[in-house]
């Protein structure tokens, strides 16, 4: 296994929970989202902290996501709604309950197409959210 370049199979990711989905999504994102802010000069220094808390909250996931909701496949749309159904159990008083449950569903997308291999389709989603960011 090669934990940079993962791709599991579909069973191997059946096996992974909503919430182990989601736990791996928010890693990828956040990434994602670091990446973004050094590539646009968006923040220096202390800013890029600010600015990587204010991107990757559940309230701006839960917006984020319902920009690329239209462009998903079906099996993509039930990934993100198994994600967005799972059973939490603490929730940050900043978002709304149904806020964290979109943006638990984005993150299990994106744990979901980073576990398959699927960076391209990952990258492809996370440019549709941010393009109204630039």
């Amino acid at each position: 296994m090669n934990y940079f370049e993962p791709h599991l199979t579909p069973d191997e990711l059946r096996a992974i929970s909503a919430i182990g989905l989601a736990h791996m999504g928010d890693a990828v994102y956040e990434t994602l989202v670091r990446t973004w802010l050094c590539v646009h000069g968006k923040a220096t220094g202390k800013e890029l902290h600010r600015a990587t808390i204010a991107l990757v909250c559940a309230q701006k996931q839960a917006e984020l996501a319902q920009r690329v909701l239209p462009q998903l496949t079906e099996e993509e749309l039930a990934v993100y709604k198994r994600g967005r159904n799972a059973n939490v159990h603490a929730m940050p008083r900043s978002a709304t309950p149904a806020q964290y449950h979109a943006a638990t569903g984005l993150e299990c997308l994106m744990g979901w197409l980073y576990l398959q291999g699927s960076k391209e389709r990952a990258e492809q989603l996370f440019r549709a959210m941010m393009e109204e960011e630039t």
